[in-house]
């Protein structure tokens, strides 16, 4: 899926003279390394943050620290703040973040292991979606990953 799908990606934003940029916190810049690996992603593409901290969420996203302390980094308000956060810091056109419990450890009874909230910021509309995979780490991480690029593949398409 990966394979056909950033080459798309990659040319919605070519066509509409959009420039991207990821905000992620539990996928550690995975993201971002998999929009790079694909030849040319330099005309699209103009970087990460890898916000794993409340701190850099705050300090480089504008994460308000209110929203961290009322819904915790791992909810809709923090994904929303830092898919938006990271088209002002990197002045891109779109912002993807996400945040989440990868497990095995973390999880509570409100957010269990495998709650990613992820976020899309697109052109100045912003959405946010909560899912909850299974497995372990390393396969919370892939499905993530696979799941954010395709809804932000339909969002695009829509836009």
């Amino acid at each position: 899926m990966i394979k056909n799908i950033v080459p798309s990606i990659g040319k919605i934003l070519i066509d509409k003279g959009w420039t991207m940029s990821t905000a992620e916190s539990c996928t550690g810049g995975l993201v971002a390394a998999t929009l790079t690996d694909f030849s040319g992603s330099s005309a699209w593409f103009s970087g990460a943050v890898v916000a794993y901290s409340n701190e850099v969420k705050m300090s480089l996203l504008h994460v308000p620290e209110t929203v961290i302390l009322k819904y915790g980094a791992v909810s809709e308000e923090t994904v929303r703040a830092m898919a938006e956060g990271v088209c002002k810091t990197l002045n891109v056109d779109v912002g993807v973040s996400l945040s989440g419990i990868a497990g095995p450890t973390g999880g509570t009874v409100d957010k269990p292991v495998g709650t990613v909230w992820m976020g899309w910021h697109i052109s100045g509309k912003t959405y946010a979606e909560k899912f909850i995979f299974d497995g372990d780490r390393k396969s919370v991480k892939d499905q993530s990953l696979q799941t954010v690029l395709a809804k932000l593949h339909q969002f695009l398409e829509k836009s």
